[in-house]
């Protein structure tokens, strides 16, 4: 096993807050000494049944653990899946059926293994010991924390001072997530930025059970395809572990330069000193961005779909842009990013593809205008003010139109 300094270096890479990290550093130590290694756990509410790439930063960093020896514990919250996680809602969240959860389940434990190693993993169900809990259990429980500190949360805070409704049983739903750390004795638990309410309630929870309370790690939300907000189906800026390999890559090869390098951070496994090497060598102007981004794509596609496909998939998308004879190097242009959409007409005066928006209209009318190889027809299409696109108008006149 690598020594403490090695692992801290290793695990703090892309991790927004360790708390706490002496007490980790102290747990390392202790493992190295004794031999056994840690218990790591993160959990996963089946709230649906495909995972994307937003979801797999947990789970690399899982492998991170795993490559260091230690033990993970791929949670699936079966059971509080069914209250549903009220992080970060404005309103009471619908609770699944039981037969939803257990359909999303299936779907989880089969994605998974294309990152975890599968001999290393134990998937646990939290039903396992929640469903056993009875009317004393769970009033036990709810006796170890106060109203008063679960209006310290966010959301609970907002939609009381707003006077919405706060259901009973989303105030269980952070005393259950943090049972669970009860009842695996886990010394780390992994989740997002979001989850650090919940997370600590895991560590107040263990030192009433008498346990040394986890150390909780917190991981950035990682931003979509438009590089603004969190990736999301809901948003349409998702990739899809489970996405064809060539849609799969075309969106990689989408994202920005920007975004690129925190994708390389969060989901490569790429080592620390060569991704330093590599973002020296992008300021430098010795690599081009965009074969960065085709090793980055290759990356991802070859892990959910093997190398073979990967390799298909970036001929083809190399085909398409000489097949549409789009040059490699072109102008790259700037526009402020929002949440909304603007007209495309107006993105081709405002990076000078055309002298003003009645010519960009007349362009798009008359077919001489494409995005990301594609022909429009409409002249009213709105393009969302995220993201990034490769534009042609006529022959010769190309911009890469970066939202940021």
């Amino acid at each position: 096993m690598m020594s403490v300094a090695e692992q801290m270096a290793i695990i703090k890479r892309g991790a927004v807050e360790i708390l706490l990290e002496n007490e980790l550093e102290q747990k390392l130590e202790k493992s190295l000494k004794t031999g056994v290694p840690l218990k790591i756990k993160a959990g996963f509410d089946p709230t649906a049944p495909d995972l994307h790439l937003g979801h797999t930063v947990l789970l690399h960093k899982l492998r991170q653990f795993q490559q260091l020896g230690h033990q993970v514990y791929f949670l699936i919250g079966d059971f509080t899946g069914m209250i549903g996680d009220p992080t970060g809602k404005s309103e009471t969240r619908k609770a699944l059926t039981r037969e939803d959860v257990l359909a999303n389940a299936e779907t989880y434990k089969e994605q998974v293994f294309k990152i975890l190693d599968p001999d290393n993993t134990r998937v646990v169900f939290n039903s396992d010991w929640l469903a056993k809990l009875n009317a004393s259990d769970m009033i036990t429980l709810a006796a170890k924390y106060t109203v008063a500190r679960m209006l310290e949360r966010d959301d609970f805070g907002k939609r009381f001072a707003n006077q919405l409704p706060i259901s009973i049983h989303e105030f269980l739903y952070p005393l259950i997530q943090g049972y669970d750390s009860v009842a695996l004795t886990a010394d780390v638990e992994l989740g997002g930025t979001d989850q650090k309410f919940n997370l600590l309630v895991g560590r107040e929870l263990q030192r009433e059970w008498g346990q040394a309370p986890q150390t909780v790690i917190t991981m950035p939300l990682l931003e979509g395809l438009d590089g603004v907000n969190k990736m999301s189906k809901s948003l349409g800026n998702y990739i899809g572990i489970n996405e064809p390999a060539e849609e799969m890559f075309g969106k990689v090869m989408s994202i920005s330069d920007e975004l690129m390098l925190r994708y390389y951070e969060l989901l490569s496994d790429m080592s620390i000193a060569d991704l330093e090497r590599l973002k020296a060598g992008l300021k430098a102007g010795e690599l081009h961005p965009m074969e960065v981004k085709k090793q980055l794509g290759r990356e991802i596609v070859a892990r959910y779909h093997g190398q073979s496909a990967a390799q298909t998939a970036e001929e083809a998308f190399v085909r398409r842009f000489r097949d549409n004879q789009i040059p490699e190097d072109m102008p790259v242009v700037t526009l402020a990013a929002t949440a909304g959409a603007t007209q495309l007409f107006r993105v081709l005066a405002e990076a000078a593809l055309v002298k003003s928006n009645s010519e960009g209209r007349r362009a798009i009318q008359q077919g001489g205008v494409k995005v990301n190889g594609e022909k429009v027809a409409d002249d009213a299409l709105e393009i969302p003010c995220r993201g990034e696109y490769v534009v042609q108008v006529g022959k010769r006149r190309f911009a890469r139109i970066i939202f940021g």
